[in-house]
């Protein structure tokens, strides 16, 4: 069930560059239909039986880290700013994605928090007309974007040029390497590469670190089953 969800990513329209092209292709299983059953697959799912990595754990995460003037990129179905606890009755939150669908899915599910929303492709330098934040989250999204780590990291220089100081990024990735995966964890992990959805095959844990800490200070990484969760300030 979890395999079929994602099969309907489609071809990418021929006048985008390359880059966008492939950050595209790593989205378009984010389809409206596909949203709907986003968090019972992928949350309820698959992250218990397949990453070994409970959504409730990753919830944990964003209420540690999160800040009441928030940007998330990469938003999914923009279940955890739903369910996560922010520390004002009334914080500002601005969602980014290059998927549409994604962006207008996770603004109606939070629409009492009247988030900002921005449609970019996060491998480009990230131009918002408005203050910067105290925490961005990139949830699930650096195994989804193309390249190594190495490539891919640069979303990290164009997020903390949006970050005030002493802000926090934080976030989580599926590894290939320096985690413990499955039998099915290697197996899905490779359909979805074939597929173009992720794009980790040489992801590993050693060059995550280093990404992180030549941007950041207080670097975090914690492993919990085949994923990787991180935090940084700068």
């Amino acid at each position: 069930m979890w395999i079929s969800f994602f099969i309907a990513a489609k071809g990418m329209e021929k006048h985008m560059n390359v880059s966008e092209e492939q950050v595209r292709a790593g989205q378009a299983a984010y389809t409206k239909g596909n949203l709907r059953l986003y968090d019972f697959v992928v949350l309820g799912l698959t992250n218990h039986l397949i990453w070994n990595c409970p959504t409730q754990r990753l919830l944990q995460q964003y209420n540690k880290h999160i800040t009441a003037n928030h940007l998330d990129v990469g938003v999914g179905t923009g279940y955890f700013l739903d369910h996560c606890r922010f520390p004002s009755q009334t914080p500002r939150i601005a969602l980014s994605d290059i998927n549409r669908d994604s962006l207008e899915f996770a603004a109606r599910r939070i629409a009492r928090h009247s988030p900002e929303t921005y449609l970019r492709n996060v491998l480009e330098p990230v131009s918002i007309d408005a203050a910067n934040f105290d925490s961005i989250g990139i949830n699930y999204l650096l195994h989804c974007l193309p390249g190594t780590i190495e490539a891919k990291s640069v979303i990290l220089d164009h997020l903390k040029a949006l970050m005030n100081p002493n802000a926090v990024l934080f976030g989580s990735t599926l590894l290939q390497d320096g985690v413990s995966r499955s039998w099915l964890a290697r197996r899905l992990m490779a359909f979805y590469n074939r597929k173009g959805i992720f794009s980790n095959q040489h992801d590993d844990l050693d060059g995550l670190k280093q990404a992180l800490n030549q941007r950041f200070h207080d670097v975090s990484v914690e492993i919990v089953g085949c994923a990787a969760l991180f935090s940084g300030r700068i």
